[in-house]
């Protein structure tokens, strides 16, 4: 059984389920995943959509929905008994799930640690407790669970192998509408629902005064498989002038057809970085999450690419300072920006070989067996 919780969870447990079929063709995979998830052959017995909800009263909001989903797969645990429970991410849910999966005496497998380098590092003692074998893409998580005596495998980032462009940017841009001439501005408001109402108003709002400034641009929004089109649409209501395209196509595809993308935190970063688009991370989330998150958080910055940096190598507006002012002046510096360019090509380097869903996979059927 696989369990993620969101889509870039979704995304890399597909990665490890297809990799886990060709090793053994007949294995029988269920879980809680989306599309990516049912494409490599899971059997999702609830999406990912009922669970995508993120900060602390987003969670206390829909507790119910997310305990009637806990109960359910545990019940369907109880009913099949797998050889083993893979919990992929989304640490909120998945260590209590984990706790629970121990007492029936299965085997526990953590795919995509939990950010203990952020934050709680002695966590791990307690995960310890609970999962039977970390499996980790960064070397630094290596580390840290190596230093508390922990099984931990470090495989190298999935993003590696999982990046492909089937389209390049002219024929992607072609596609929806816009010209191949033009400088194209990525808006890459977030997974989740309550990341698209807090992020798309501010680069909306950027996006009007880069157009502004120079009406030789156009914009492409990337939309999320998880991400009802209305909510989007409700947004745009007021920027119908801007030459901006929805594209909800091939993701690596849309993000290469940009020359530079405001991008909510989280794994859409490395993918930029991957395929050397420039970019500003914006986050913002409620007032209680970034109370807590402000006063926990013990690392410097929130964008995965500047964490595996280990410098601030794009900038970062978070809350408060993630205003449309500043998105648009600081996504400015960075269009064309080729130091900046040569930065984010030096850090793939740091993501590991090619391979990492693969080596993940032997070490799962290593552990069943």
């Amino acid at each position: 059984m696989i369990v993620a919780g969101e889509a870039s969870g979704d995304m890399r447990a597909a990665g490890l389920a297809r990799a886990l079929k060709e090793l053994i063709p007949d294995l029988r995979l269920s879980g809680i995943g989306g599309k990516y998830m049912r494409q490599a052959g899971v059997d999702c017995f609830t999406d990912i959509t009922e669970l995508a909800v993120i900060g602390i009263a987003e969670v206390v909001k829909n507790l119910s929905r997310i305990k009637k989903v806990f109960d359910q797969t545990l019940k369907q645990i109880d009913n099949e008994p797998p050889d083993c429970v893979i919990l992929v991410d989304y640490p909120g849910f998945n260590l209590r799930l984990a706790r629970e999966i121990k007492k029936r005496g299965l085997k526990v497998i953590y795919y995509i640690s939990p950010q203990v380098w952020a934050w709680r590092e002695r966590r791990v003692l307690k995960i310890k407790e609970l999962v039977d074998r970390m499996i980790v893409l960064f070397p630094f998580e290596q580390n840290i669970y190596d230093k508390y005596g922990m099984k931990v495998d470090y495989v190298g980032h999935p993003l590696v192998d999982e990046i492909t462009i089937d389209h390049n940017q002219t024929e992607v841009l072609k596609s929806i509408g816009l010209s191949a001439s033009k400088t194209t501005i990525g808006i890459m408001p977030g997974s989740r629902a309550k990341e698209v109402e807090r992020h798309l108003p501010c680069m909306l709002e950027a996006a009007a005064i880069l157009f502004k400034h120079n009406h030789d641009r156009q914009f492409i929004l990337l939309k999320a498989s998880s991400i009802d089109l209305k909510l989007i649409n409700d947004k745009l209501f007021l920027y119908k002038y801007l030459p901006l395209k929805i594209y909800d196509g091939p993701v690596y595809d849309g993000i290469n057809a940009m020359d530079a993308a405001m991008v909510a935190s989280g794994t859409a970063t490395l993918e930029c970085a991957l395929l050397k688009k420039p970019m500003v991370i914006v986050y913002k989330t409620s007032w209680l999450t970034y109370a807590v998150a402000k006063s926990v958080i013990k690392i410097p910055y929130i964008g995965l690419v500047n964490i595996v940096a280990g410098k601030k190598i794009v900038e970062e507006l978070i809350q408060n300072d993630a205003t449309a002012a500043r998105l648009s002046v600081a996504l400015e510096s960075s269009l064309f920006n080729h130091s900046l360019i040569d930065e984010l090509a030096a850090l793939k380097d740091s993501l590991g070989k090619p391979g990492a869903s693969l080596r993940a996979a032997r070490i799962i059927l290593d552990v069943i067996k």
